[in-house]
């Protein structure tokens, strides 16, 4: 089975090495992940991500990596690509076949999930750091370290029989290795490279303030939302959180705040970041409720006139 790392291997080889291309953490990550509902039927999802931005996806049907980013190749030619995909190809056929061969030995009980998480990631001025895990049912089994696999989970009755299995394979270990020890941080700063316009955009949040469901009895919920911004990290002054992602790849955050009923004076909503220019945004509540009583008001003036309208013109032609 790992012995499938090795086109791989040799396509990431090539990558291009800029250390000058990221200054902060980041990483590059690969998912494989596999539902196994029976011996005859196995649902396959692949995909890759910078951070949080998805980069590379799966069409089940054709069995093929699609890029979903002009710059998802990095700089890898055409050749390349075609390995790339011709390896992802015979992986998802001869991954399920090791484990539909070894499910009894393994103590895999239909149905069943299997993901397996691989990947890099760089560190400012502290060099890198690699990870690949499989998880059985949504728990890590085991993980890749220095050329060997361990158990995760001492004295697990799946995790050990599966660790001597691949442990076996000696040479493709080492290729493993390679591939997420080196190969990996080389491929990542490739992407930061043709990436780089993507990846570092700043896109400047939106803001605004609204009122949700009363908790209960003399209970206020106050909701701060925050729209369209890029990257993603930001603050929030209010309590509890919750993140969206937008169409467009920005992100969008509501932030709750429950309060008394009668302890809401002076509250307000501030947002700080990267796309800011240190100029925080300050949102008040007295003024979102101001604002919103002056639109009542410019709904209901005329709303008032056309019924003194209406009711005088019904008026005049009765008569």
């Amino acid at each position: 089975m790992l012995f499938l790392q090795i086109p791989l291997l040799a396509v990431l080889l090539v990558a291009g090495d800029n250390e000058d291309a990221f200054q902060e953490e980041i990483s590059f990550k690969m998912t494989y992940s596999s539902s196994f509902y029976n011996r005859s039927w196995v649902k396959i999802r692949h995909s890759a991500w910078v951070g949080d931005l998805q980069t590379h996806g799966w069409d089940s049907n054709s069995r093929t990596v699609t890029f979903l980013r002009p710059w998802s190749k990095g700089k890898l030619s055409k050749i390349e690509i075609k390995e790339l995909v011709e390896f992802h190809r015979v992986f998802s056929v001869e991954m399920p076949n090791q484990f539909h061969r070894h499910a009894n030995q393994w103590q895999l009980k239909y149905p069943f999930e299997i993901q397996i998480t691989g990947g890099c990631e760089l560190h400012p001025g502290e060099g890198k750091a690699v990870f690949l895990k499989v998880a059985y049912q949504g728990s890590e089994l085991l993980h890749f370290q220095n050329k060997s696999w361990l158990p995760s989970v001492k004295d697990e009755i799946t995790a050990q029989p599966m660790c001597r299995r691949l442990n076996q394979y000696h040479v493709a270990n080492r290729l493993v290795q390679r591939l997420i020890g080196y190969s990996c941080p080389r491929f990542l700063l490739s992407i930061l490279d043709t990436g780089k316009a993507d990846l570092q955009r700043e896109v400047k949040p939106e803001a605004w303030l609204s009122t949700g469901p009363n908790p209960g009895p003399d209970r206020q919920m106050l909701v701060c939302h925050v729209s369209g911004f890029h990257p993603k990290p930001i603050w929030v002054k209010w309590m509890q959180e919750w993140y969206l992602a937008n169409a467009d790849g920005t992100w969008y955050l509501q932030v709750f705040l429950e309060v008394e009923a009668t302890e809401t004076s002076g509250l307000y909503c501030r947002v700080r970041h990267s796309s800011l220019g240190g100029q925080d945004i300050i949102l008040y509540l007295e003024h979102h409720r101001s604002s919103r009583g002056w639109i009542i008001v410019a709904v209901m003036v005329p709303l008032v006139l056309l019924t003194a309208l209406a009711f005088g013109l019904w008026k005049r032609w009765s008569h």
